[in-house]
């Protein structure tokens, strides 16, 4: 039984994924260590974080097959994906009609977000930014992708690199999304994100 603020290891080896897992435990800590592999083998969304503070750490996860979820829902405040690597099996033809997988998606009421230091290749999208979330997107690399898509949230983004094949687009700001801070200017969200390919569509 999981406590407050403590930790689970993983330990190495393969570890076949069917089933959604809940974290509502607050403050809880899910650490890969090597050799550890996550493998998602049914459409759910493998990792659902309702309680504050919970952190995904150093965990390598992908699928059998692509499927049209997320690896991780976060909806609490404060919780950190930290060092992970997040992919999905390759897919045939232009990304546009890839299924829709994606590395994590956001909920309205996420807040202090800390995605820093993770790889996200081979996914549909690396994150899909929900309306009212917010928090930091920070050290990240991300290749072979639609990139990363904000929805009318607010996300500092700073230190990403994109590798090969190169992203469809690295930051996509939807309409509605807002003006100014911290996406204005452009210029210089390009510049803290090694040059980032960005479609403002607000």
């Amino acid at each position: 039984m999981a406590k407050p603020n403590g930790t689970i290891h993983v330990l190495r080896g393969t570890y076949p994924i069917t089933e959604q897992m809940a974290i509502t435990t607050p403050g809880l800590t899910i650490e890969g260590k090597a050799g550890a592999f996550l493998l998602l083998q049914a459409p759910v969304v493998p990792f659902l974080c309702t309680a504050p503070n919970t952190t995904l750490k150093g965990l390598r996860m992908t699928s059998d097959s692509p499927y049209p979820v997320a690896f991780v829902q976060l909806s609490g405040e404060g919780d950190q994906l930290l060092d992970c690597q997040i992919y999905g099996p390759q897919q045939q033809g232009d990304s546009s009609t890839w299924v829709v997988n994606r590395g994590f998606v956001t909920e309205g009421n996420v807040a202090n977000l800390l995605v820093q230091g993770n790889v996200f290749h081979s996914l549909r999208q690396p994150a899909y930014l929900n309306p009212g979330s917010e928090g930091t997107v920070i050290q990240n690399v991300v290749y072979n992708t639609r990139g990363f898509v904000v929805d009318q949230a607010s996300f500092l983004f700073s230190g990403n690199a994109w590798g090969i094949p190169e992203n469809a687009v690295d930051i996509a700001l939807l309409s509605g999304t807002t003006a100014g801070a911290p996406y204005d200017p452009l210029s210089a969200l390009q510049a803290s994100n090694s040059n980032a390919n960005i479609s403002d569509q607000r």
